[in-house]
């Protein structure tokens, strides 16, 4: 079994024992290292540590190596000798696991709705430009005020063939959608739905639908043994689709945070997640997904869930990050060019000194197996960095067979549930239901704000303070007048304007919207309004 101690996880030897306190493994971690160097096998030591002590593991298996911790593990002499080097007898061991799969092909299908991955996420997954996310945002708002897709479910937004018609139906009914939620462009929405078909290509029609993935079933321990379930999502043909796949791991963040209930600091943590190549989350992203990323990992830990990040690189995590991240590993990395031997010292610089080590040199000298550590001890101060022995897994390294992996489906306790899609009667089918029967928005006053009629008390006070500010633009810089009709000479003063600072404009305003309007919403639909009203007056 090892040397683990009640509360304790043993990982390996320097100078002195490394163990990971539970009690601090919510605290989160980074593990780093060049390619080849160890990082997987130190994420399977982690992984077999939780599981042993009843925490369960969600890890993403990019190379299929990780899958090997459901196979049991054989006595090699390498094995052996670095086990009884650090102090223990090597036992060969096999831990309970729940093979995933978005794809539905090497595990159970893990899938979610579009309306609970949200427009931030869905434009992200879409590499939408800020135009384009107004499209989505639009499309959002309208499903959620829209009382016969509201009653489906998600606001009737399943599966991407429900977005599509949704963003057709928007683009059939522009001139009415534009009126009540600002600018909705014929163009913009084509451009959305052409990034759509590339979503689809890429396998993204898998992800949306129905069941979508409980979040408890993430959390189980094996009632045989009592150890923790480590739930293996089968990245390879994932990682084709690096987009894809760094979205879908936030929208997982994401779902726990949401979900959970607080527990404050436990004994241990419900689950712990490892996220694999984690530069790919923060390559290109905007500043307020960044901002989303730091406040889940900075509060998801009193939910009793632990984040490592897995990269090559600390300097592939922003520092906001970086600095909630505290227990590290650091496998060795190379310093060929002058860049990489600026990302050695500051991969050195991330660890607490020890006066025995020069850390910059011990970097780019460590073996196979080898590792920096420094863990929280005591009251969650960083522990001074050891060159420190991994100890060797107990399972299989490596991947285990196409008929292995079979067996272990199909004995899963989670067999079945996943693994039939359903398609409910969503916004595919109403809307297109609609358009056959005329193609008519509903009625003024039946739940969609803004609309001419509606009654005050139908809709926030909000939304019907931006349809008056959108008809104050439309007078201030006469919008409604004929192309080519006369305008007065403040009209024409106000467009000059609005030519010179439209851009700056709609950002403060849609900011000043959000403030005084107290949300999120407020500031999607603000930016709306702006863009709608303002883009009016360019295009003239």
């Amino acid at each position: 079994m090892g040397p683990d101690r009640d509360g304790e996880i043993f990982v390996g030897k320097g100078e002195h024992d490394e163990f990971l306190s539970l009690a601090l493994a919510n605290r989160h971690g980074l593990a780093t290292g060049a390619t080849g160097t160890g990082k997987t096998v130190t994420l399977q030591v982690l992984a077999e540590g939780l599981s042993r002590a009843g925490v369960a593991v969600f890890a993403a298996d990019i190379k299929g190596d990780l899958s090997g911790v459901a196979a049991r593990g054989e006595a090699k002499p390498d094995f052996v000798k670095r086990a009884s080097g650090l102090g223990f007898d090597y036992t060969p061991d096999q831990f309970p696991v729940v093979f995933w799969d978005l794809f539905g092909e090497k595990g159970h299908p893990i899938r979610a709705t579009v309306f609970e991955m949200g427009p931030l996420l869905v434009s992200r997954m879409l590499n939408l430009n800020d135009v384009q996310e107004g499209i989505i945002n639009i499309a959002f708002r309208y499903a959620d005020d829209d009382p016969e897709l509201k009653a489906a479910g998600g606001s009737g937004l399943i599966d991407l063939k429900d977005l599509r018609e949704l963003l057709s139906y928007l683009s059939k009914n522009s001139k009415d959608i534009s009126a009540r939620y600002g600018n909705v462009a014929v163009t913009a929405v084509g451009a959305v739905q052409r990034q759509l078909l590339v979503l689809e290509n890429q396998g993204g029609t898998k992800f949306f639908g129905a069941p979508q993935l409980d979040i408890a079933d993430l959390i189980r321990t094996d009632p045989a043994s009592g150890r923790g379930v480590i739930n293996i999502l089968a990245a390879d043909k994932l990682m084709a689709s690096p987009r894809l796949y760094a979205t879908f791991l936030l929208w997982l963040l994401s779902e726990l945070f949401e979900k959970l209930p607080e527990v404050g600091d436990p004994p241990k943590p419900k689950l712990v997640f490892f996220f694999d190549e984690a530069h790919l989350l923060f390559n290109e992203a905007p500043k307020e997904l960044l901002d989303k990323v730091e406040q889940v990992v900075r509060l998801i830990r009193s939910k009793g869930v632990g984040v490592y990040f897995v990269t090559q690189n600390p300097a592939d995590v922003p520092d906001k990050v970086l600095a909630q991240l505290g227990n590290r590993v650091q496998h060795a990395l190379r310093a060929f060019t002058p860049a990489d031997q600026k990302a050695v010292k500051a991969a050195a610089d991330t660890f607490r000194p020890n006066p025995k080590l020069n850390t910059v040199q011990v970097i780019t000298q460590l073996g196979k197996g080898e590792a920096l550590v420094s863990f929280l001890e005591g009251a969650g101060t960083p522990a001074m960095v050891d060159r420190t022995i991994i100890r060797p897994p107990s399972a299989r390294i490596g991947p285990v067979t196409d008929d292995e992996r079979k067996a272990v489906i199909d004995k899963s306790p989670l067999k079945g549930k996943y693994d039939t899609t359903v398609d409910p009667n969503s916004a595919f089918e109403i809307l297109q239901k609609r358009l056959a029967e005329g193609g008519a928005l509903p009625a003024p006053g039946a739940g969609v704000p803004g609309a001419p009629g509606d009654a005050g008390d139908a809709a926030p006070a909000h939304v019907g303070f931006f349809h008056r500010i959108g008809l104050w633009f439309k007078n201030l810089f006469g919008i409604d007048r004929a192309r080519g009709e006369r305008l007065s000479t403040s009209q024409m003063v106000a467009r000059n304007v609005a030519r010179a600072v439209v851009a700056g404009v709609a950002t403060q305003v849609a900011s000043e919207f959000a403030k005084s309007s107290g949300g999120k919403t407020a500031g999607n639909i603000g930016k709306a309004v702006v863009r709608g009203a303002l883009g009016g007056v360019l295009r003239r």
